[in-house]
């Protein structure tokens, strides 16, 4: 069996088949966008195979449906809701939102640890920070499944346990130290998310 010489081209052909009832300036728009990711992919990470880069951006099938119901339900010729300038489409968030949404709350929280309603925002936006995240575009299953587990799960994990354990040291030293190993697990998180990030 012959295998290709150029595995991007034939994802992009893959896409573009896929893509096909797509109105054509779309589908240009969506072909140059894939081809620009794999381009800086490659650049920022060269030990990365083109094979991982590919797989990271997802199935053909996938990215042609999302794109097609992003132009229109999925109905070709369909118009954008809310008519042409409506393309700030569903799931098109800006994939700074969730970080910022996922880091900043907790670092008011942690600045004004005695009041309540700081601890009560900062939790109510970093839920909301972890579903903008899980229904972006931006980033593969993979990275919103890990970054959801070290920007929300485990930092809430460590909190209950450092609220409850009897164990944990008192007085205010241990407690910001605490805050800022957390806040640079999360600093740390948001900068490898928006490094990974798609077009």
């Amino acid at each position: 069996m012959k295998t290709s010489a150029d595995p991007a081209r034939d994802y992009l052909s893959a896409v573009e088949r896929e893509a096909s009832a797509l109105p054509a300036d779309r589908r240009r728009e969506l072909l140059a966008d894939l081809a620009e990711h794999i381009e800086v992919t490659r650049a920022e990470r060269p030990h990365v195979t083109i094979g991982e880069v590919l797989s990271e951006l997802g199935d053909p099938r996938a990215i042609a449906a999302t794109a097609l119901a992003e132009a229109g339900d999925g109905v070709v010729g369909a118009p954008a809701r809310g008519g042409a300038d409506a393309r700030v489409r569903r799931g098109k968030v800006h994939p700074l939102v969730p970080l910022l949404m996922l880091t900043v709350p907790f670092l008011v929280a942690s600045v004004f640890p005695h009041v309540p309603a700081a601890g009560f925002c900062s939790t109510l936006f970093r839920v909301i920070g972890a579903v903008l995240l899980c229904t972006s575009v931006h980033w593969s299953t993979v990275q919103k499944t890990t970054g959801v587990l070290l920007t929300a799960v485990l930092p809430t994990l460590a909190i209950s346990v450092w609220i409850w354990s009897s164990a944990v040291p008192s007085g205010d030293t241990p407690a910001n130290l605490a805050n800022l190993a957390t806040l640079a697990l999360l600093a740390g998180t948001a900068a490898w998310l928006w490094r990974g990030r798609r077009a």
